[in-house]
């Protein structure tokens, strides 16, 4: 029989975190609650779970410190769980390394949802699927025509998933208005250049993230993840 999926609940609010729990434990995962940061590192290598579901909102260490050191020497999927619901909050813990954000107050339907889909990708190893780019929160399956951000799936039309692909692919380099219109819609388009402009705001705004650096009176280019 195979053993349980372990869900490590870090949340100093004591209802909520009771109320995950029986959930988790009636969908038959094995939980464990802990109610501050210190006591969630300290917990980890000993429950060892499959996943976590990180509150920001903690006494003392916050969330975001908490993700930073799991981080150090720990690869075990992260959801972060907040009242929290502006972009840049969003942004700044996808980027600390959580795989998914969940915005307070939430259903228990969509929380399960949400840890089952982590868990699917982390299992699949989507990282090492040819056919899949990552780039920090955003995946793209350039097989089934997919874009993710988090476990979001976004909506891109056909020319914007080939821009985002194009940029993607190439991090770091510079692709000119003049280039990005011959690759994406041919060498016969003859038409206003500002369609790409448009297309860029298009994808920037529909993703809520924007790794798109314009380049004044260049092009635009998706940054190296290590700068």
């Amino acid at each position: 029989m195979a053993s349980k999926q372990r869900i490590l609940i870090v949340d100093d609010d004591e209802n909520i975190a009771e109320l995950i729990s029986l959930y988790l434990t009636k969908e038959c995962y094995e939980t464990k609650i802990v109610y501050d940061g210190e006591s969630a590192l300290s917990e980890i290598p000993v429950f060892k779970p499959n996943l976590i579901l990180l509150d920001l909102m903690l006494p003392g260490m916050d969330g975001y410190q908490v993700c930073r050191e799991v981080r150090k020497n720990n690869n075990v999927p992260i959801i972060m769980l907040s009242a929290k619901g502006e972009t840049f909050d969003k942004v700044l813990g996808l980027e600390l390394g959580a795989d998914d954000y969940i915005i307070k107050p939430f259903s228990m339907p969509l929380v399960l949802r949400r840890i089952e889909a982590v868990l699917r990708r982390t299992e699949q190893g989507i990282e090492e699927d040819p056919s899949v780019i990552r780039y920090k929160e955003i995946t793209l399956d350039t097989e089934n025509y997919e874009v993710l951000v988090g476990t979001d799936e976004v909506s891109l039309t056909s020319r914007e998933f080939e821009i985002l692909k194009l940029l993607l692919e190439n991090p770091g380099k510079v692709f000119s208005r003049e280039s990005l219109l011959d690759s994406v819609w041919g060498y016969e388009y003859y038409g206003d250049q500002k369609i790409v402009n448009t297309h860029i705001k298009n994808i920037r705004k529909k993703l809520g993230v924007d790794y798109i650096e314009t380049i004044r009176g260049v092009g635009y280019r998706i940054e190296k993840e290590n700068q």
